[in-house]
């Protein structure tokens, strides 16, 4: 818990204290819920593990299906309304801002036919994922890649991009710097 604290506090500038961590960040209560739900639904106690997964999105907001697996120091930063599905797969040294979707494609269609397929998006090693972004379907987001804010991305990333818009196009490569908001302190 130390580790995962500490990653938070070196990836927010905001983050002051270990304690405020714990008592004012939602998405640390979201995947302190996630890990005993995930053991629930691990166990097959699957209505227990929806209930517990429930009672967090109530408290913060944020949507962690039980069977979601998560690698280690995830940081939700923010975090209202993020929703990540099912079979989402994210590595470590993820982060994620509000209002992001790790989504299915179309759950509605055919629903019976799509239990226990991969229907939701993988997220590699240390992706950062911007605000509003969508990733939907079962598409890998490579290694070290960078999703700008409100970007749909329907397609794999390859590691170290970045990609932004609608559909999300690859403008880069991540090792050269992004400006996640488009802000720069340069007049243009």
């Amino acid at each position: 818990m130390n580790n995962y604290l500490q990653s938070i506090i070196d990836r927010d500038p905001a983050a002051k204290s270990k304690l405020s961590l714990i008592l004012t960040y939602p998405g640390v209560k979201a995947i302190f819920f996630h890990k005993i739900a995930h053991f629930f639904s691990l166990a097959k106690f699957d209505l227990i593990a929806k209930v517990i997964s429930q009672f967090s999105r109530f408290l913060t907001g944020i949507e962690i299906h039980p069977r979601a697996k998560i690698g280690k120091n995830l940081f939700i930063d923010h975090g209202m309304g993020v929703v990540i599905g099912e079979t989402s797969n994210i590595g470590n040294n993820v982060t994620i801002y509000h209002n992001v979707t790790l989504g299915g494609i179309s759950p509605s269609i055919n629903a019976y036919e799509q239990r226990d397929l991969k229907r939701h998006p993988t997220l590699e090693d240390n992706v950062v994922v911007g605000s509003g972004a969508q990733i939907l379907g079962p598409v890998v987001v490579g290694k070290n890649s960078l999703i700008g804010a409100n970007a749909v991305v329907t397609k794999d990333v390859p590691e170290k991009s970045i990609m932004v818009g609608i559909p999300a196009k690859r403008i880069g490569d991540a090792t050269k710097g992004f400006k996640p908001y488009a802000v720069t302190d340069k007049e243009e």
